[in-house]
C-alpha cells in the first residue's frame, strides 16, 4: 500500500524505538525503485538478522520529502537520487558489514 510522507514517517519512528540505538546517525535513510537491489545488494545490509525497514510512497516526491526529513535529523544518505518511479523509503541501521 502506498503511503503519505506523514505515515511514513511515523512508520519509521516507530521501528527506531524497537532499536537500541539511540541517535540517527546511527542510520541510513535512502530511496529507490528497487529495494532487493539496493538495500541488500548494494548496502548489503543482511536481510535476515538485521534491522531494517522500507514503505512505499504515493510518488517520489512523497519518497524525497521523507528522506529530507530525516537527514535533517542526522541520518546518514544523500539527496538527488533515483528516478521518476522510485518510491521506495529505505531505512537501516548501519553496522560494519553495510556499505553506505
Amino acid at each position: 500500500m502506498r503511503k503519505t510522507a506523514r505515515e511514513i514517517i511515523f512508520d519509521v519512528e516507530s521501528h527506531l524505538a524497537c532499536s537500541k540505538k539511540k541517535h540517527y546517525s546511527d542510520f541510513y535513510i535512502g530511496i529507490t525503485n528497487d529495494v532487493d537491489r539496493r538495500l541488500f545488494g548494494e548496502h548489503n545490509v543482511d536481510k535476515n538478522h538485521a534491522w531494517w525497514i522500507y514503505r512505499t510512497a504515493v510518488d517520489k516526491a512523497t519518497a524525497q520529502v521523507v528522506e529530507e526529513h530525516f537527514l535533517s535529523k542526522g541520518m546518514k544518505g544523500e539527496t538527488g537520487g533515483g528516478t521518476d518511479d522510485t518510491i521506495y523509503v529505505y531505512c537501516y541501521e548501519v553496522t560494519n558489514t553495510t556499505k553506505e
